[in-house]
């Protein structure tokens, strides 16, 4: 502004909140491939049981940097039944998720060029990126609608 005031806030904190769902789903996304790696390299578990594994992992971390940052005020009581109602929240989405995974690990291998076939190890790992990329929209308006509501 040129006459020296400042603009006027306006709008709600969700861009904010978005912004900061967005920017724990990405650290997210780490936590979650580093789970899958464990699942699938440690544990021994094939490529679904280890997802299940892996995006239960990353589902408690998000809930939990999201009640710390993104959802700021509200109730701080009742953090297991607030994870609870947090999974069943955003379970549509993770059914999204998975189904975008199990698609890229079941049939990518498939449709990936062989110039590409070199990079196959890598799959499950684009197929947890994709799903979780898929899944963003729905569980933050889940998770902002139904689990950290404010009173």
């Amino acid at each position: 502004m040129t006459d020296g005031t400042t603009p006027r806030q306006t709008g709600s904190a969700l861009p904010r909140e978005f912004l900061t769902f967005a920017g724990i789903g990405v650290v997210a996304l780490f936590v979650d491939m580093a789970a899958l790696f464990v699942a699938l390299e440690v544990l021994g578990l094939g490529f679904y049981t280890g997802r299940l594994f892996s995006y239960l992992v990353a589902a408690t971390f998000t809930w939990w940097l999201n009640r710390t940052y993104t959802f700021k005020g509200v109730s701080r009581r009742g953090a297991l039944r607030q994870w609870g109602r947090f999974l069943a929240a955003n379970a549509v989405g993770g059914l999204v998720n998975y189904g975008v995974y199990a698609a890229v690990v079941t049939w990518g291998p498939g449709l990936t060029p062989a110039a590409l076939t070199p990079l196959l190890p890598l799959l499950p790992y684009a197929g947890t990126a994709a799903g979780s990329l898929s899944g963003l929209v729905f569980n933050f308006t889940a998770s902002k609608l139904l689990v950290f509501r404010r009173a």
